[in-house]
């Protein structure tokens, strides 16, 4: 991994995904979380604040060691005990039905393969588990989406694999999740190509 990915962009991440606008979203998609929550793409642990207090302990995803870190402190003030349980969305170290809920905020546009992490995800929530999503990906109008197509390559390059074209409901259809909610938007103040955003609930059938 070069040192672009290691050092310097989860402290790029840990500021820009700490703008008030999107803590107000991630407190949004983490309401009504209860039981034993897994989250995969914990980052530098900026949903942490937002857990309610029916979370009795989240079972943290995350690959990048500098993003561990610079979540210390939110983890250490948290009254929702929080543990680092993996590094790969991709293969979840848990057996099937383990978690009542799980969380992703702007995750799967940066997982290799999507389709795989969505159903690791279905297979540990347990019957009546809910995945709670907030998304950036593929806008829903044409013009946008070219946009976000020509600037793709880029995007991946500089954000570490993320993609603007992540086709968030389809992929989670194709997942085997049915969409119990789901509120799709751009988000005020930034350019479309990269506020277009997916916020919801889905659950296995």
């Amino acid at each position: 991994m070069r040192y672009y990915d290691q050092q310097v962009l989860p402290r790029i991440i840990n500021h820009l995904c700490a703008m008030p606008a999107l803590l107000a979203l991630r407190e949004r998609v983490c309401t009504d979380l209860t039981g034993e929550v897994v989250e995969i793409g914990f980052g530098s642990g900026l949903n942490v604040p937002y857990y309610p207090a029916g979370v009795r302990r989240v079972a943290a995803i995350e690959p990048a060691e500098l993003g561990w870190k610079l979540a210390a402190g939110r983890v250490a003030a948290s009254s929702v005990p929080v543990e680092r349980s993996g590094l790969d969305g991709q293969l979840l170290p848990f057996v099937d039905d383990s978690f009542d809920a799980a969380l992703s905020t702007w995750t799967l546009c940066t997982i290799p393969d999507p389709a795989a992490a969505l159903c690791e995800v279905r297979r540990v929530l347990r019957p009546g588990g809910t995945l709670h999503f907030l998304e950036h990906g593929l806008a829903p109008d044409e013009p946008v989406r070219r946009w976000q197509r020509r600037l793709d390559p880029w995007e991946m390059r500089l954000a570490g694999g993320c993609r603007f074209t992540m086709p968030v409901r389809e992929s989670l259809t194709s997942a085997g999740f049915a969409i119990t909610e789901i509120e799709v938007f751009y988000q005020p103040g930034v350019p479309k190509f990269t506020g277009a955003y997916s916020l919801g609930k889905a659950q296995p059938p």
